[in-house]
């Protein structure tokens, strides 16, 4: 394979694009300005979920955003990470939480208590466990637990506990188009499709940045 084809192969897998914003490139294991109070955390098996999801969340919070105060969110620095530096490492059934992962949560809490972020955005079930872990939430959870209909209980209790003072956790899912055989099929979207999803997502999470808008330094001058 040609060098021009593999560069063309690594820039589609981690170009995201950041709604009607510039695309930026993602690096292997992080991009963006780390001192941005908006971290996106991702699987690293899945770095479409910045295009499949968030793109689609963040249009529709980018839209409520301008309606209600006539402003945007700055896209430019949003930090975005993989939970783990290698794929290999990533937990599954056979393979829960070794080593590795340990020392990847104590490295990301480290980095959370001295940056602070405001807003961990996590995308499917094994980031935000990894989450949790990292701000020790107890009960630890398996892999096959967070399925979709949970991960949507999580997220609407994040939106309702939003505190800016501390540091949040909201949990989007990692797909939602139907599929049995999937963690996260979105059994809650009997009478939702995707485009109703990005647009209840995006509108809670607006909903708690415009009204702690004076709090945060994501708006665009």
């Amino acid at each position: 394979m040609g060098g021009s084809n593999v560069n063309k192969i690594r820039k589609e897998r981690f170009v995201v694009g950041l709604a009607r914003d510039k695309y930026i490139p993602l690096v292997e294991r992080d991009s963006g300005d780390i001192t941005y109070p908006i971290w996106l955390l991702i699987n690293p098996k899945y770095p479409s979920v910045i295009n499949d999801i968030w793109r689609h969340v963040l249009d529709e919070m980018q839209d409520k955003v301008y309606r209600e105060i006539h402003s945007r969110i700055d896209t430019n620095n949003i930090y975005i990470r993989s939970v783990v530096g290698d794929c290999g490492i990533v937990p599954n059934s056979l393979n829960w939480w070794g080593n590795e992962v340990a020392s990847e949560i104590e490295s990301l809490r480290k980095i959370i208590l001295e940056y602070n972020p405001k807003i961990l955005i996590s995308f499917g079930g094994f980031p935000f466990e990894f989450l949790r872990r990292v701000f020790e939430i107890k009960p630890q959870k398996g892999p096959k637990y967070w399925n979709s209909s949970i991960l949507r209980g999580e997220f609407d209790k994040s939106i309702k506990s939003f505190d800016v003072n501390h540091t949040n956790l909201i949990p989007l899912l990692r797909r939602v188009v139907p599929n049995e055989k999937s963690i996260e099929t979105p059994v809650y979207f009997n009478h939702y499709d995707s485009e109703q999803y990005f647009q209840y997502a995006g509108t809670k999470i607006s909903e708690r940045i415009i009204q702690n808008k004076n709090s945060l330094k994501i708006w665009m001058k």
